[in-house]
């Protein structure tokens, strides 16, 4: 057995020289930076009915007609709810340091507030005590879009200012439960994207939208509730963060930040107008939560551009907003051209935030690709983009102490690919040595303040409206064999490489 190991990763090793021009390798970064990989509960857990867990927006979502590509849902996703002792095991033979997941709120709170589930605060300790005594530091995401359904039913969940209040009870629970071994804390999963897919596109729960005439959604409002929606998360999150430092901190010593993600975007043309557009596309993308954090206000290409739609925050709020970080997490995939767009018909159709920012982004010029694609029809290769990326954060917002929160790239899920030929997985190899080279030149060459990098994902999972058609996981999952089979894709061994060197 030792032998076929050793061969195996001798194969590895040759792999790695093959395809990646720069050896990189744990010992470059700097002393105490974190390796580890993520996941959400919702794309992982499954066991929706197990235990006294409440009903989710993405419960409802999943289970209605046409929303998810291929008709799947995550009621039973990839079965963590039950596996994790053994997934802990492959983090743990991997090498990494630290486990990047979320609680579901419905787990611990089923009708979103109220009484306390204990058979969910069972579980999650259970979850960290196996996570610790393996040597896995727990990073834990409190929200990562499963929002109690109750909660939408009783006053349409992020839309209404009471979800400030509940989030806040939510998540002081979860620090008085688990804060005395979870030391990182992440409030958030990239608002951004549940405010657009959620309340200006429709295309993800709870699936609400006004675009093309309101021909899409059955209801809402795309001018205004991606807004009121990103201004109640930042206020819930200040509130979070306001419990965590004056009650929790002093004593437990963690640290608190948010997950925010962001393309990385380059003018099409070197022309004054689209140089323009791409700041406000990364404004009306990043910098729509960043600067409140940041500066305590929204950008003001925001402000001037949505009028009054976009909600004000009190100087008491503001003053909240202004620092309510220790670190701020960054998922990052891909980089995008972005261009002007001055047409009235986008404004007429759309109507919403897109219309709002009077760009176009696109990851083609002319028909021709900014780069390789993965398999999403989003996801284009461009690794310098993440080095671009930290070094506008650098610039625009002070440094502050970053952690890349999730990076990665997936496969599709062809019936036609044996297990064996899904294994060898070369693209994502030289994905993630690229981004990681790119990530380290911002580090060391142009000092980024960067601590840590979390894979995306640990194990190919349930991928919201993608379902199981797109595969992200180091460990390739056999949704065929009850999904108890995870093996090893090459990246693993990469990744053992990279780790243990």
């Amino acid at each position: 057995m030792v032998g076929r190991k050793k061969i195996g990763l001798i194969f590895a090793f040759v792999v790695i020289q093959i395809c990646c021009a720069h050896n990189i390798s744990r010992q470059n970064f700097p002393k105490g930076f974190v390796f580890g990989t993520a996941s959400s509960a919702y794309q992982y857990e499954g066991a929706v009915n197990v235990d006294g867990r409440g009903s989710t927006i993405w419960d409802k979502f999943a289970h209605s007609f046409g929303k998810v590509i291929d008709f799947s849902n995550a009621d039973v996703a990839v079965d963590q709810y039950h596996l994790y002792p053994g997934d802990i095991q492959l983090m743990k033979d991997m090498g990494m340091d630290a486990y990047r997941f979320s609680i579901s709120w419905a787990r611990i709170f089923p009708n979103g507030t109220g009484e306390i589930n204990q058979a969910g605060i069972v579980h999650y300790n259970n979850l960290i005590n196996a996570l610790l005594v393996n040597g896995i530091e727990p990073y834990v995401t409190i929200y990562h879009w499963d929002l109690p359904q109750s909660l939408e039913d009783r006053y349409t969940g992020w839309l209404d200012p009471q979800i400030i209040k509940d989030y806040a009870i939510y998540a002081e629970t979860c620090f008085k439960e688990f804060g005395d071994r979870v030391k990182s804390w992440i409030t958030f999963n990239e608002p951004h994207t549940f405010a657009i897919q959620g309340y200006d596109v429709g295309l993800q729960a709870p699936g609400r939208c006004s675009i093309l005439l309101h021909g899409f959604c059955r209801a809402g409002n795309s001018a205004t509730e991606p807004y009121i929606v990103g201004h109640n998360v930042l206020l819930s999150h200040a509130a979070a963060v306001g419990i965590y430092k004056k009650k929790y901190q002093p004593t437990q010593g963690g640290s608190i930040g948010i997950s925010l993600d962001s393309f990385w975007y380059e003018p099409k043309t070197n022309h004054s107008d689209d140089i323009e557009a791409t700041k406000r596309a990364l404004d009306f993308n990043l910098g729509w939560f960043m600067e409140p954090l940041i500066l305590g206000d929204y950008p003001n290409s925001m402000k001037t551009r949505v009028g009054s739609r976009l909600p004000r925050f009190s100087q008491a709020e503001s003053s909240k907003l202004k620092g309510s970080f220790d670190f701020i997490g960054i998922n990052h995939y891909t980089t995008w051209y972005a261009n002007a767009n001055n047409t009235n018909l986008i404004g007429v159709l759309l109507n919403d935030s897109l219309a709002d920012s009077g760009t176009s982004t696109l990851p083609f010029i002319d028909g021709k690709p900014i780069a390789d694609r993965a398999n999403s029809i989003w996801l284009y290769i461009v690794p310098q983009g993440i080095r671009s990326l930290m070094n506008y954060i650098r610039e625009k917002y002070g440094n502050p102490l970053v952690i890349i929160t999730e990076n990665g790239m997936d496969d599709g899920n062809s019936p036609f690919v044996s297990i064996k030929d899904a294994l060898k997985d070369t693209e994502r190899i030289k994905y993630h040595n690229d981004y990681l080279t790119n990530l380290l030149a911002a580090i060391v060459e142009d000092g980024c303040n960067v601590k840590g990098y979390f894979v995306w994902s640990l194990l190919d999972n349930w991928e919201w409206a993608a379902g199981f058609s797109s595969r992200f996981g180091l460990y390739y999952v056999d949704y065929n064999d009850k999904l108890k089979k995870r093996y090893a894709k090459d990246s693993v061994k990469w990744f053992k490489i990279f780790l243990s060197h």
